[in-house]
């Protein structure tokens, strides 16, 4: 985040080295040892840049598989294993995750948490059984997105603070929410915001520009907050589930649809060639079998005159 640029050196081959949203020029030897996408993060990313390939993106934020929700929205699972510093960009290249930091007096510190709890305020507690948490910063990126306004949905809830009066009720996790490098939220209270209830789902909305063909939504930790209730290294960002959908008429088609539309197309031309298979062989066989029948009725024909014959 330093807006440092250039290339970067060959002796650069740690997997826990983040170094997204800065200027670095993506080469032939910086890829080889980076991990797939890392060009893709950088402020002016070279990846698709005026050659848009969507229009919308959808996460579950550490899910291990996708989810159809009740807005329309297929959320992609997202359950890449992100360490103090290190990052992970889709294969196709439509969305990324960043993660920045260590938990404190925490050596196992978890960056995704689970609940099997049912979740209130929500159509869709399934969304909400994983979240992905940061000790101190963690972004997600929309790559390769139309220009144009969007609404940004960011969807929370928080997971181990019961209600009650017990000691453990009394954890706060606070964070600030940055999107497009604007903060919304300052000393932003998940618990807070819904009342002051566990398992109950919030949800945040933002109308933002994209202008370069990417979005950045960064949830930031500043230090406020609890950090050891319920156990140590429970503080910081946590988000369950974001969507980004365009407010405009799209001239692209996502790279989700036109993959499922691939396969759609593949699956109908099997079907069809199938169909054109079975008919050509029921054809066959029905003139096989007619050619059968008459020559059976010939052989019959020519049977009965010879006894007519032989007869006289």
């Amino acid at each position: 985040y330093n807006q440092l640029s250039g290339t970067v050196p060959s002796w650069a081959k740690d997997s826990q080295l983040n170094l997204v949203t800065n200027n670095f020029v993506a080469d032939s030897s910086s890829n080889s040892v980076l991990p797939t996408g890392w060009g893709c993060l950088q402020r002016n990313t070279p990846c698709f840049l005026g050659s848009p390939q969507s229009s919308s993106f959808a996460v579950d934020s550490g899910s291990r598989r996708p989810v159809s929700g009740s807005d329309n929205s297929f959320y992609e699972s997202d359950d890449a294993s992100l360490g103090p510093a290190s990052f992970y960009v889709t294969g196709a290249q439509t969305w990324g995750v960043s993660n920045v930091g260590r938990f404190m007096d925490a050596q196992n510190g978890s960056y995704i948490i689970y609940s099997s709890r049912q979740f209130l305020n929500t159509l869709d507690t399934e969304l909400f059984r994983n979240a992905r948490m940061s000790p101190s910063s963690l972004r997600y990126f929309g790559i390769g997105l139309e220009n144009g306004n969007y609404t940004v949905t960011l969807q929370f809830a928080e997971f181990d603070f019961p209600d009650g009066q017990s000691w453990k009720s009394t954890g706060r996790r606070v964070f600030d929410i940055y999107v497009q490098g604007v903060r919304k939220e300052q000393n932003f209270d998940i618990r807070k915001t819904a009342g002051g209830k566990s398992y109950t789902a919030v949800r945040k909305q933002y109308i933002v520009p994209v202008t370069k063909n990417f979005l950045e939504i960064h949830l930031f930790w500043a230090g406020k907050g609890t950090c050891c209730i319920p156990t140590q290294g429970y503080y910081g960002p946590a988000i369950s589930a974001l969507s980004a959908t365009p407010n405009f008429t799209p001239t692209v088609r996502n790279a989700a649809a036109k993959k499922n539309g691939s396969k759609t197309g593949m699956i109908v031309g099997v079907i069809v060639g199938l169909a054109v298979l079975g008919l050509v062989a029921f054809a066959a066989i029905f003139v096989w079998r007619q050619k059968k029948r008459k020559l059976s009725l010939e052989q019959e024909g020519m049977g009965y005159t010879r006894t007519t014959l032989y007869s006289n």
